[in-house]
């Protein structure tokens, strides 16, 4: 095919105990899928259905982490208040629509670690005026993901530890059995929506404690069974 320009080049995450890359096609993101979170964030934990928003799936926004790796993100343009979340992210290895939840766990290639950077008080201002949360969620940098362990080399996670520290200092702490919607059901209800694809990835959301950040500071990310993802803000 003849473009006029070059096209975007695709990002690949790395893959543990492999040198080929996971091709990244769309990126879904869950909101306020842990109760102490919602509570935080001034909502009602009630388990209503789960809303999603999306980032870019450029390289200026998803951003490969290798394993031991120390990546630098710069602070976002326009913010006061830039905020970390911690997530499991999910990798779909198979496609489908109207994904029964005993069968979601089929369609998953592996999972990861990830942060969903937000601009917080742009997030807010949208959503107090009822507009989309773009500007806030989905801008560069705003995506890190360390290295996917593939379902294949392991079991399905289903639980496990949930942490991020800053310089050090733990300020999210929770484990994957407090989501509201677990992966299954959150792949089930994505694809009752849209249609997923391989390549897509899905944020699963971010438990209680998030909080802002300023340049200089280190965030380390873990989750048990996965590597962790380690980013400084420039």
């Amino acid at each position: 095919m003849n473009f006029v320009i070059p096209p975007s080049p695709t990002v690949g995450l790395f893959i543990a105990g492999t040198d080929a890359r996971f091709p990244v096609r769309r990126v879904y993101c869950v909101g306020r899928n842990y109760a102490a979170h919602a509570r935080e964030m001034g909502f009602d934990p009630d388990r209503e259905p789960p809303f999603f928003f999306c980032k870019p799936n450029d390289n200026a926004s998803v951003i490969a982490v290798a394993e031991g790796e120390v990546a630098s993100i710069p602070y976002p343009s326009l913010t006061e208040n830039y905020h970390y979340e911690a997530e499991l992210v999910v990798a779909i290895g198979k496609g489908g629509s109207n994904i029964p939840v005993a069968d979601a766990a089929q369609h998953i290639y592996g999972y990861a670690t990830g942060l969903d950077m937000t601009r917080r008080d742009l997030q807010i201002k949208m959503r107090e005026q009822g507009r989309p949360w773009e500007i806030g969620k989905a801008f560069d940098f705003s995506a890190p993901v360390a290295p996917l362990r593939r379902l294949a080399d392991g079991q399905a996670i289903t639980s496990g530890a949930i942490t991020l520290e800053v310089d050090g200092r733990t300020r999210q702490s929770s484990d994957l059995t407090h989501l509201i919607w677990s992966v299954d059901e959150v792949i089930a209800n994505l694809s009752t929506l849209f249609t997923l694809e391989p390549g897509d990835l899905i944020f699963t959301g971010t438990p209680e404690g998030v909080g802002a950040v300023v340049p200089g500071q280190t965030l380390t990310t873990r989750i048990t069974g996965l590597a962790p993802l380690t980013v400084r803000i420039i």
